[in-house]
């Protein structure tokens, strides 16, 4: 890990969606000396793209608070809004998994093309399950749509789901309508969201459990033990679907060697990491210690 502290610069960024229909905000938080790739003294820097969880946006105190720890260690990060959400343009209720991991895709681009190449991928929530799929299908050599992550060396989580289908679950039973109605709204931190039935179908379809044993790079799993949004369990079962060996369609014949993963217990954090300032300084070192050891 980098021991300097360095002076840090954050500014404004639009980029296209997976669509090209619209464009995303973004923040870019990175050291003031900054050259794409490089890091005077250590080698290459990594270079992170941060997906905020549901409904939520670049903006969030945690997404906020971690980043620029990030950049202060050395490291360039890219947070931005989905589809409809925060700054971004388009209609959230037309969003889905699929659009976010499209999303995940366009952004990872622009910062490649910003910073240099993508080393490490951190998601909140939603959207930590969103960076696990998008590593998972980056190792997958059929998916040349992620070529810009061939170099990927690192994921990390904080307070992931094990899979997108449990959303659709929680939402439908906040609101059933959503199902028989074909939209309805539900309130979500206090705000209103219309959500449609083709969010929630498009939720049940991805098959998260199959292509998680393909990831080839060590990931971090950072999940408080009493989060009452995302519940302990599925850090458990993210651990262990991480853990299993990918099976051979995928690799030939050639086993691939152990990767490394690791599931950090966040003891009293809320799922917004908004009770104990702490908390957040701990997430940003511990992740940082992590874009350094594996970049």
């Amino acid at each position: 890990m980098s021991q300097r502290t360095f002076e840090t610069t954050s500014y404004r960024v639009k980029f296209a969606d997976g669509t090209g229909q619209y464009q995303l905000a973004g923040i870019v938080d990175r050291p003031k000396t900054w050259t794409a790739g490089e890091e005077d003294g250590d080698g290459n820097a990594p270079v992170v793209v941060f997906s905020h969880c549901f409904t939520c946006s670049k903006d969030l105190k945690a997404a906020v608070r971690i980043c620029r720890a990030l950049a202060k260690s050395g490291i360039a990060v890219l947070r931005f809004d989905m589809t409809g959400l925060g700054g971004s343009e388009g209609d959230f209720s037309q969003s889905n998994f699929s659009t976010n991991l499209a999303d995940l895709a366009s952004a990872i681009r622009f910062a490649k093309s910003e910073l240099g190449t993508v080393t490490g991928l951190v998601g909140h929530s939603f959207g930590g399950i969103a960076s696990l799929v998008t590593a998972a299908r980056a190792h997958q050599a059929s998916d040349h749509h992620l070529a810009d992550l061939a170099d990927l060396s690192m994921v990390a989580t904080l307070a992931a789901p094990s899979d997108s289908a449990h959303l659709a679950v929680l939402l439908e039973k906040m609101n059933p309508a959503i199902n028989t109605e074909g939209s309805g709204v539900v309130s979500i931190g206090g705000i209103q969201w219309t959500i449609t039935k083709q969010m929630l179908d498009d939720f049940r379809s991805h098959q998260v459990a199959d292509v998680l044993p393909t990831i080839q790079c060590p990931v971090l799993l950072l999940h408080s033990p009493v989060d009452e949004t995302v519940a302990f369990d599925h850090a458990l079962r993210l651990m262990s679907l991480l853990s299993q060996s990918p099976s051979a369609e995928f690799y030939g014949s050639t086993r691939e060697a152990a990767k490394p993963v690791s599931l950090v217990s966040l003891h009293g954090a809320d799922h917004l990491l908004a009770s104990n300032p702490d908390d957040l300084v701990f997430v940003g070192e511990l992740i940082s210690s992590w874009c350094w050891r594996y970049r």
